[in-house]
């Protein structure tokens, strides 16, 4: 369904009664988005055996057009949101220049950056709106499965709902990096200037994709 190794790893999940009901009710939505072709983008781009960090956001972006299937990422032709603004703000400050020059992110993805959403989807111009359908046990289960499977991974939880993700990682084989949220409303109380990407090529030993 997603690819071969990722279907692998999930196969347990994917086959469950539940997650297959979630798929079902989803095809029905009429204001989806992302477009159901998109929803495991983030899965498609980034496969397990790539994965080096992951960067959780909650739900996907809600107005028409913006939302592509990779957590705070928007096609290359939409206006930054504010959030995306000061993530590349902190990437400047921390690496320099940086390869990102719209808000695609599909560089990052990949180049080994896991862009997880909790919730695949979302209504149009209802944000939380697909909170209840499921999707997030099926995102604590990857999560799961990324701390469990491999080690030296480095964790992004930026805000209090991305940090109560802390629970399903073990932070004795990965690097967790906690801050606020990049919003607007949040980012000065910690974001900004808070040097993730900076720690997270130390820790990864090498200059990534930033």
């Amino acid at each position: 369904m997603i690819n071969r190794v990722w279907d692998q790893v999930l196969s347990e999940y994917l086959a469950q009664s539940d997650f297959q009901r979630l798929l079902r009710k989803i095809k029905k939505i009429e204001d989806l988005t992302p477009q159901y072709s998109q929803i495991f983008q983030a899965f498609k781009l980034t496969d397990f055996d790539e994965v080096k960090v992951v960067i959780l956001g909650q739900d996907p972006y809600h107005n028409p057009g913006q939302a592509m299937g990779l957590a705070f990422s928007v096609p290359s032709n939409c206006k930054v949101p504010p959030s995306l603004q000061n993530i590349l703000k902190e990437v400047g400050a921390n690496c320099g220049k940086s390869q990102i020059t719209d808000g695609d992110l599909t560089i990052w993805a990949k180049q080994g950056v896991f862009l997880l959403n909790s919730m695949l989807t979302v209504s149009l111009h209802q944000p939380g709106s697909h909170s209840k359908l499921g999707w997030e046990d099926f995102t604590d289960f990857v999560i799961h499965k990324l701390s469990e499977q491999k080690s030296g991974l480095v964790f992004m939880l930026w805000g209090k709902f991305a940090q109560s993700k802390q629970r399903l990682i073990d932070s004795s084989k990965h690097l967790v990096l906690k801050s606020s949220h990049p919003s607007p409303l949040a980012a000065y109380r910690g974001f900004l200037g808070c040097e993730h990407f900076v720690k997270c090529n130390q820790y990864l030993d090498q200059k990534i994709i930033w």
